[in-house]
């Protein structure tokens, strides 16, 4: 049984016809990367599959069960979406990485919180900082720590490199990797050839709202 499906799904908005009759099947464990011009769909397909918006027409299961079937809260638990902006709110970075425990009323696990920062090579000073007075990488890993406290079945990944710097980028693709490996199945989307073939093992090629191609990465 595939753990996310999409059958037959388009997506309209405001008479314009986004994405046009997309099925598609995802196994655990696959990391697929979606590669595409500009304007082909890629970021509205990853938010039909974070349930951030709903299909015009067609259907979308995970773990064989549809959408509708499920609560909007349980589907974000297991189904994480990072966007190319990041939104950071409250004062501070510590507002951002308290939010994940105090809507499942629990305390801040420290332990969790300083191994994500050792992983990003970020010191645990930033939780003091003002997100106002950050950079845009900076904001891009805080919020990618954030979609990280509590492990997703399926983490949504939108161009989440495109404002780092070679070095920050390196770290970001190892600790996605290192994600992938302990079983999570990763959908990213991005514009650098290499990067799209570097640790997918499938690439999804999208054109004009269509699936042009999705095959699998020959190691």
């Amino acid at each position: 049984m595939s753990l996310l499906e999409l059958q037959n799904v388009s997506f309209d908005n405001d008479g314009k016809s986004i994405l046009k009759d997309i099925s598609l099947s995802i196994a655990s464990g696959d990391f697929i990367s979606i590669v595409g011009p500009s304007g082909s769909g890629k970021s509205t397909f990853l938010k039909l599959c974070s349930h951030l918006i709903s299909p015009t027409c067609g259907n979308i299961f995970f773990n064989g069960k549809n959408y509708g079937d499920y609560s909007p809260v349980e589907l974000r638990r297991n189904i994480v979406y990072c966007s190319q902006t990041p939104y950071l709110f409250g004062n501070t970075v510590m507002h951002n990485i308290e939010f994940p425990y105090s809507i499942r009323h629990m305390k801040p696990d420290f332990a969790r919180i300083n191994s994500l920062f050792s992983m990003f090579h970020m010191s645990t000073d930033y939780l003091k900082s003002d997100v106002q007075n950050l950079s845009g990488g900076e904001k891009q890993r805080i919020a990618l720590m954030r979609s990280m406290l509590f492990m997703p079945k399926i983490l949504l990944l939108d161009e989440i490199t495109s404002a780092l710097d070679i070095h920050n980028t390196l770290i970001v693709e190892k600790v996605i990797s290192s994600l992938h490996q302990e079983g999570i199945t990763i959908l990213w989307i991005t514009h650098n050839p290499e990067q799209s073939t570097k640790y997918a093992n499938k690439v999804l090629t999208l054109e004009s709202g269509k699936i042009n191609s999705f095959e699998e990465v020959a190691k």
